[in-house]
């Protein structure tokens, strides 16, 4: 079951023009379910003229600050975002669930590990809990952020990164890189594409130095990074992502063993275990996913974006097999284990069981 949870708004800082931070607090027996892990989201839920919307927001803090707060950009057309840019007030309550996300490594005390982050405009968010809690538990480690925006005015965290920088002195280490707007420095302007990044890797930023390497932001701009990070020299597996948009069919599908061969019927019998609870649904199949056939049956199934960013939806594949039609949110590793996005999940056999509570 989707478990939410009413959050109080504590405090609203207007960021930008077009951002606020949100600082939230958890009703005092829901404190514990609100213990986060850096790079995690939180996803909200409320009716917009008759409608439940649901949108994610990561969490921009460090798990030691104390606080939980999440960064809300407006987006031209966004009902949920516009409506907490204009007219979200202190005192408000919102309804979300639990943290969720595999934006983040485990941490190591002990080491002294070398990061490099990437962020687009709003990707800073999750970024910023990256750099607070990696910086404070690994005091040896480094972390150097390349941030790209169309200008000055749309740096998120601004004043927060400069305080960071200071605070840490010699070991976060901030690339601005400004579309619009020129610097004294040609490498410093431009689009973060991936001539951008060769450029960087070949001059600035020495990539097989690296241990790890967090991607945030629109798809265009995640994709350059990554090649160009793999082209000079660091393993995909050191790569993570967090995508805040998808416009086309993601990387890894879950592909059935029988590929190729037409469905035997028209119809999927579909186990959906949800809280220890299985319950039975039809679906049709090419035409329901497994978390649209959920919610046909009232079944209170997690989702968020469905556009299979998110991974709010993940839920095992125990039996039976599904085409995903995206997946910008899954590793490699979890869909061979066989983690499915429901929301992008079509049955290719007569009958599946699929768990969301593993």
């Amino acid at each position: 079951m989707a478990h939410f949870h009413p959050l109080t708004v504590t405090d609203i800082k207007r960021d930008t023009r077009d951002s606020v931070v949100v600082t939230l607090k958890p009703p005092p027996e829901a404190n514990g379910d609100f213990k986060f892990i850096q790079g995690q989201y939180l996803t909200f839920r409320r009716v917009f003229d008759g409608e439940e919307m649901r949108r994610s927001y990561s969490i921009c803090a460090g798990v030691n600050d104390g606080i939980l707060r999440v960064g809300i950009k407006k987006v031209d057309g966004g009902w949920f975002s516009s409506w907490a840019n204009e007219e979200l007030k202190i005192g408000d309550t919102l309804e979300a669930m639990q943290p969720m996300g595999n934006f983040h490594a485990p941490l190591k005390p002990a080491e002294a590990r070398s990061y490099l982050g990437f962020a687009g405009g709003s990707g800073i968010t999750p970024l910023i809990s990256l750099i607070k809690t990696v910086l404070d538990a690994e005091p040896k480690s480094t972390f150097t952020l390349v941030y790209g925006n169309r200008g000055a005015s749309a740096i998120m965290f601004r004043e927060e990164l400069e305080d960071l920088k200071n605070l840490h002195m010699g070991r976060l280490n901030i690339v601005h890189v400004l579309e619009n707007e020129s610097a004294d420095i040609d490498l410093f302007s431009g689009r973060l594409d991936r001539e951008k990044c060769d450029a960087l890797f070949s001059r600035w930023i020495n990539v097989k130095g690296a241990d790890l390497a967090f991607i945030c932001g629109p798809e265009p701009m995640m994709l350059a990074v990554s090649e160009s990070l793999k082209a000079h020299g660091m393993n995909e597996s050191a790569i993570k992502f967090e995508l805040f948009a998808s416009a086309h069919p993601g990387r890894a599908k879950k592909k059935s063993a029988a590929d190729g061969i037409a469905a035997r019927g028209a119809k999927c019998s579909a186990t959906i275990v949800i809280d220890g609870v299985a319950r039975v649904v039809e679906l049709a199949k090419g035409e329901q996913t497994v978390l649209e056939a959920a919610i046909a049956a009232s079944i209170d199934a997690p989702f968020a974006c469905k556009a299979g960013v998110c991974s709010t939806c993940r839920a095992k594949l125990i039996e039976g097999e599904v085409d995903m039609e995206a997946n910008y949110a899954l590793e490699d590793y979890e869909v061979e284990r066989g983690y499915i996005l429901t929301c992008q999940s079509h049955p290719r056999t007569d009958r599946i069981v699929v768990d969301y509570d593993q």
